[in-house]
């Protein structure tokens, strides 16, 4: 069965390491242009090495794409971490359709921000979904799907990184074995039971919610986005925080207390401990390192 895997980043790269462990013939990998010239790029270089052709188009929709795929003769597309819009004529070009890797239950949480919204929802679980994609977004049939919990401090990168995507690997291998096998399934998604949703680019803090949803978004756009208050009226985005008890007379968003490790924010009905964050146009830093240089002190206010 000859495949075409398209993809990109470390997901893409484990998925096909975990491809050439079981044997499986791929016969090319698309994946974006290199964002920086010369740099490594080990996706590209692990493909190179197995003497498997390697695509970077700029858009999967330019019609030589197409014409230049067609010489593959492929008999199954895989799908695994695809940003880019890869037509019908390339979906449904493959003798065996195409399968695709996506981070919900779906058709909970369709769209590009799946683990975040789940995680800002303050959900107990989520899981992936392989699906047969079609021209929607997020639509198609489900081949299989695997649950996780989240757990009440879990971060966005926890999630990620230490469920989706190595549970996610595994089950793009068990998925072309099924199709292989003839016994991949395609089970129609009732869409009136989900939701598409934007994509999580940036989130303001409203330290006026309780202390709950406070904590979900900022753990929820841990990693990234970040999730954005301001100090002397200069955005800082907080990642790194826990959530506290502690509560008072404070208006939230008021500093109640400076450590050596951080600082406590008042919120409504407990606080927020931030531990890390980054001010605008500058890298990460440790709210030590923050308090150090801008003289942050017990009575400040972050955000309006």
């Amino acid at each position: 069965m000859k495949i075409v895997l398209i993809g990109q980043a470390a997901f893409g790269e484990k998925v096909l390491e975990a491809l050439l462990a079981e044997r499986e013939e791929v016969v090319a990998v698309y994946m974006p242009p290199d964002a920086s010239p010369g740099k490594s790029n080990t996706f590209r270089e692990l493909a190179e090495a197995n003497d498997i052709p390697v695509r970077q188009p700029g858009r999967m929709r330019d019609p030589e794409v197409f014409e230049d795929y067609k010489q593959f003769q492929v008999d199954l597309n895989v799908m695994a971490f695809v940003t880019d819009i890869v037509p019908a004529a390339i979906l449904n070009h493959p003798r065996l359709g195409t399968i695709q890797y996506h981070p919900s239950l779906l058709p909970r949480h369709r769209g590009a921000s799946a683990i975040n919204w789940a995680v800002m929802n303050g959900e107990p679980k989520t899981g992936l979904s392989i699906f047969w994609p079609d021209e929607g977004l997020d639509t198609g049939p489900i081949l299989l799907q695997k649950e996780v919990t989240i757990e009440p401090d879990d971060t966005l990168g926890a999630v990620y990184f230490g469920k989706l995507f190595p549970l996610g690997v595994e089950a793009m291998v068990e998925s072309v074995r099924l199709v292989k096998e003839g016994k991949a399934p395609k089970i129609v998604q009732d869409l009136s039971q989900g939701e598409y949703e934007p994509v999580c680019r940036s989130m303001a803090i409203d330290w006026m919610y309780p202390v709950g949803v406070v904590y979900n978004v900022i753990r929820g756009c841990n990693p990234s986005p970040g999730a954005a208050t301001t100090h002397q009226g200069r955005q800082i985005k907080i990642f790194d925080c826990e959530r506290r008890a502690v509560s008072g007379p404070e208006a939230p968003g008021t500093v109640l207390e400076i450590a050596a490790d951080g600082f406590l924010v008042a919120a409504s009905g407990g606080s927020i401990f931030v531990k890390r964050l980054q001010p605008a146009g500058a890298a990460k830093i440790s709210a030590a390192e923050f308090v150090s240089s801008t003289g942050l002190k017990a009575g400040d206010r972050l955000g309006s």
